[in-house]
């Protein structure tokens, strides 16, 4: 047994795909016969689709349904990372790790049964870029929020105005019962870090109490 240390890993949710003779009906039979909504088709015609079941999501892929088997993809906090330790530890991959056109990167391994187990996690600004006009704004920030954003920014390689427009973008956004978030749950971490080195000892409605000193 191997006594290495276990990486800490991230999986938020996962996506079962089922392979099907024709995308197109089956789409058909799962929106309308059992209840599931469109979430996304893929390619012309359609290669892959996938239907969603209140916040629950599953690929439906073209291909030869077989029988016995099925295929998990996971989206985890870092995909390379896990890769190397599933090699260390003697996992079959069939599919090494690559940046896919959907947006993510991934590979795939098989378990003792044949089950093949994708693990990716999502490529940010891979998208066209848009372009936008700049407006200088007066703004002030609290000292100590105003370090941890400029460590964040520097954290996410992107400069701090794009870090602050990218944070601003995303709590104009409605995720559940309330707004979405830009960071991922490693980000998170290291923001609980930035926290503590900055000696950030408020809580996250502080800003509502915030009086500047004269």
């Amino acid at each position: 047994m191997s006594t290495e240390a276990k990486p800490q890993v991230d999986c938020e949710r996962y996506h079962t795909t089922l392979y099907v003779s024709d995308v197109n009906a089956a789409v058909d039979f799962y929106t309308n016969k059992l209840g599931f909504r469109l979430g996304f088709t893929w390619g012309d015609p359609p290669g892959m689709a996938g239907v969603n079941l209140g916040e629950v999501q599953i690929f439906l892929q073209e291909g030869t349904p077989i029988p016995e088997g099925c295929t998990l993809n996971f989206l985890v906090g870092d995909a390379d990372q896990l890769c190397e330790f599933h090699r260390a530890g003697g996992v079959e991959v069939v599919t090494p790790p690559g940046d896919r056109p959907y947006g993510v990167r991934d590979y795939a391994v098989k378990d003792l049964y044949g089950h093949i187990l994708g693990f990716g996690h999502y490529i940010y600004n891979v998208g066209p870029p848009v372009e936008i006009e700049r407006v200088d704004v007066p703004v002030r920030l609290e000292k100590r929020l105003a370090a941890l954003l400029q460590d964040l920014a520097e954290h996410k390689r992107m400069s701090l105005t794009s870090c602050l427009e990218e944070i601003l973008l995303h709590t104009c956004e409605e995720f559940g019962d309330g707004v979405a978030s830009p960071h991922t749950n490693r980000t998170l971490r290291y923001i609980q870090e930035l926290k503590t080195k900055h000696g950030i000892d408020y809580d996250c409605h502080a800003s509502y109490r915030f009086v500047e000193r004269t």
